[in-house]
């Protein structure tokens, strides 16, 4: 489900909650064990997903197109947050010193991530995600599943022979074909909609600390992939 369709329902299941709480409880038909019983366990469900998506919005950090949740896995966290975790950001939970992850839908301008268009993510010179283990970015369609693609490569990374340009800078083509001279970089799209992830694996002190910004996926401008 997409997060716009998840906050339209959250929307309608807290509407709903409140008539129960404000009309149909006290002024609704004759209250009977049964029917107490019922309302319940609907509105408790009800008032946990609202408060699971509110718990998840407030505790999910968006930037340049890229969003990530800290300290999900964190011992000690309480049933709403693992339950917001599970709504709003469909990743692993680890302890952030372990690994840090975002995912992106949208390039840097807000615009769903479409294999129709070209795309490149530029990393400046000594601004490859800092880590103590490795990081990879992965290509995923609609439904987070690897996309079947000509070379069989469904990820980059510092392991994948990434060619830096001259100044030290590190650009990755995203697209669903080869970028001429480039194909060391090229991240295979599909010909649709496709979504993001990059992992970062002991991450270093600027990606704990939060002053490490990924950096925004942009469209080519006039470029068809």
């Amino acid at each position: 489900m997409s997060r716009s369709a998840t906050s339209y329902l959250a929307v309608l299941v807290g509407a709903v909650c409140v008539y129960f709480l404000a009309y149909a409880l006290p002024f609704g038909p004759e209250r009977t064990v049964r029917n107490d019983i019922i309302q319940g366990v609907l509105i408790g469900f009800g008032l946990a997903f609202v408060v699971a998506q509110a718990v998840a919005r407030i505790r999910a950090r968006k930037v340049n197109g890229w969003i990530t949740m800290v300290g999900l896995g964190v011992p000690g966290n309480g049933m709403v947050l693992r339950a917001a975790h599970a709504q709003y950001f469909p990743g692993p939970v680890n302890v952030p010193e372990e690994a840090m992850y975002w995912w992106a839908n949208e390039d840097g301008s807000g615009r769903p991530l479409d294999g129709r268009h070209a795309y490149v993510m530029h990393f400046p010179p000594g601004g490859l995600p800092p880590n103590a283990a490795f990081w990879s970015l992965t290509m995923g369609d609609a439904h987070n599943r690897f996309v079947p693609n000509p070379i069989d490569r469904y990820s980059v990374s510092d392991r994948s022979g990434l060619v830096p340009n001259g100044d030290g800078s590190v650009d990755v083509y995203i697209r669903s074909t080869a970028p001429a001279g480039h194909e060391a970089n090229w991240l295979p799209a599909p010909a649709g909609p496709f979504l993001l992830w990059l992992r970062v694996y002991v991450p270093g002190p600027s990606v704990l600390d939060g002053s490490y910004t990924v950096p925004p996926v942009v469209r080519v401008p006039g470029d068809r992939a």
